[in-house]
């Protein structure tokens, strides 16, 4: 069963135009955090539940992972999805142009992600979200456990899911997220896209 929830996350897609932008820091990053705590890929692939396969095709940049694959490999490493996005060679400046924000596509959904804040905004994340038509993203608690977040709905309608709640939130809703478990953000609309706002300090 387990075999079988990796390989549900890790369907290979190919490297987007959208993501290839940071596809190369991306790769860097995964590989120093998991070199700088001594793992192999086999251990990293324990640890996250993604298999050795996907994490050596990730850092030899030859597909680009799903959300939901960062979000476990945020988790087993103990970061944010943001900071493992981030360019660390990234200067510390407190402005940050909107022309000049990272942006990264999930290759799966289409599901796009821009980092708001300037680099030298930690510990506080401002992350803008857009989430296409019945998109739907799901993370793992692992990725929750060390942050405190608030999801804040600019448009749209966004099905969020913590464990076995859901939170129907619609524009102007803003809703802090419990204690550690699987989430799940899910756009119920068919036409429309959902934007919404993520704040996210580490604990």
């Amino acid at each position: 069963m387990i075999t079988q929830l990796i390989a549900d996350v890790e369907r290979p897609v190919a490297v987007t135009t959208a993501s290839s932008d940071v596809g190369p820091a991306l790769a860097a990053r995964i590989r120093l955090e998991r070199t700088s705590r001594v793992w192999s890929m086999d251990e990293l692939s324990s640890r996250a539940g993604v298999s050795r396969a996907m994490i050596s095709k990730i850092e030899r940049q030859e597909c680009s992972p799903t959300a939901t694959v960062l979000g476990r490999l945020s988790g087993a490493f103990g970061i944010s999805i943001s900071a493992l996005l981030a360019n660390a060679e990234a200067k510390q400046e407190r402005l940050s142009r909107r022309e000049e924000q990272q942006v990264w596509m999930d290759p799966e959904t289409k599901y796009v992600r821009r980092a708001v804040s300037p680099p030298a905004g930690p510990p506080l994340q401002l992350v803008e979200v857009e989430l296409p038509p019945l998109a739907r993203i799901a993370f793992p608690a692992s990725a929750y456990s060390f942050l405190h977040q608030q999801v804040w709905i600019l448009a749209g309608r966004l099905a969020f899911s913590e464990g076995h709640t859901v939170h129907d939130l619609r524009k102007g809703d803003c809703l802090q997220l419990g204690y550690p478990q699987e989430c799940t953000f899910e756009n119920p609309s068919a036409s429309v896209n959902c934007r919404y706002l993520v704040a996210v300090i580490v604990r």
